[in-house]
């Protein structure tokens, strides 16, 4: 790569921006983290950090890791209000070459590339090697991801798994669903294992107990059940953990995630002591027939704090280097 080249990553959730420069070996230096809201577009932001590091008039080529369906031109972010055309970013910026990924297509990426002190792994289970691995993270949404070996590479399966049906696997939880379809023509797994989500489960089981929710948030909510100040908060994110375990197992069963199943996303690794101690575990081994399969299946938490940019690089170096 020439040294007017730069390679560019980028991990946009619905909150933050984060934006680092790649070299050939995959090393981010750079890395900057920017409020979406306080741009009124990707390209402002983008603008922003190449004028930052002048790197402005230099052959760029973009990975932008994205948390939105990307295959077409048009993108919609799920969770701002930003819209913009592929191809009118790519010649507004002068790009060299412009690469969208679904973040937690980048997040899949990463995976195979984290080591022991960037993730935690909860309950039994063995990683079998070059086997499927499966993702899910409850953040400002639900992103789901999968990875499988391919031709001593990595090919990653996106999709929108966090928006399937939520399914309810006892009466605690079948009244939760019933609260929101009060609320919702239709209800998602992503309307409770999310930031919303996990506010969602409080209102619902304040409902049931014939109360009116205390305007809580997410992390008001966690940090009441952590210090045992809230017995609704305590079993709100209990709760959260058990839905959490199922959905995760449900995708250990449907891709044979013997290489893995992992938890990304903001929310989890916040309280990874009071995890290990939850039911997620058992239910993620709940399947019935199936509970001996799913219990050799690890199940992890991801720490590290930047996995969408490491697997925007990684996926830039697999799929591109011949065209860089």
């Amino acid at each position: 790569m020439s040294e007017s080249m730069v390679n560019v990553v980028a991990d946009i959730g619905g909150t933050n921006i984060r934006l680092g420069i790649s070299d050939e070996q995959g090393k981010i230096s750079e890395l900057e983290v920017f409020q979406c809201n306080d741009f009124a577009s990707l390209a402002d932001v983008l603008k922003h950090y190449f004028s930052e590091k002048a790197i402005t008039g230099k052959s760029i080529n973009a990975c932008l890791a994205i948390a939105c369906p990307v295959e077409n031109d048009l993108i919609s972010m799920t969770n701002l209000p930003w819209q913009f055309s592929k191809s009118a970013l790519k010649a507004t910026l002068s790009l060299n070459k412009l690469l969208l990924i679904n973040d937690y297509t980048a997040i899949a990426h990463a995976v195979p590339f984290l080591s022991d002190e960037q993730k935690v792994q909860i309950g039994q289970g063995s990683v079998a090697a070059d086997k499927p691995i499966a993702i899910c993270g409850p953040g400002t949404g639900l992103g789901v991801a999968h990875v499988v070996p391919a031709n001593g590479q990595w090919l990653s399966l996106g999709g929108e798994g966090g928006h399937v049906d939520f399914a309810p696997v006892d009466e605690d939880e079948t009244r939760i669903l019933a609260y929101l379809l009060s609320k919702y023509p239709r209800v998602s797994y992503e309307q409770v294992l999310s930031g919303l989500g996990l506010e969602q489960i409080y209102q619902a089981l304040m409902f049931d107990k014939g109360e009116a929710p205390q305007p809580y948030s997410a992390k008001d909510i966690s940090e009441r059940a952590l210090n045992e100040s809230c017995d609704v908060c305590q079993q709100a994110l209990a709760q959260f953990c058990k839905i959490l375990g199922s959905f995760a197992g449900n995708l250990a069963l449907t891709m044979a995630a013997f290489g893995g199943v992992y938890i990304a996303g903001g929310i989890v690794p916040r309280f990874i002591e009071y995890f290990k101690s939850s039911e997620f575990r058992s239910r993620f081994e709940a399947k019935g027939r199936f509970v001996e399969f799913n219990k050799t299946i690890p199940t992890f938490v991801i720490t590290e704090s930047q996995p969408g940019i490491i697997g925007a690089s990684a996926y830039l170096r697999q799929h591109n280097t011949e065209e860089l």
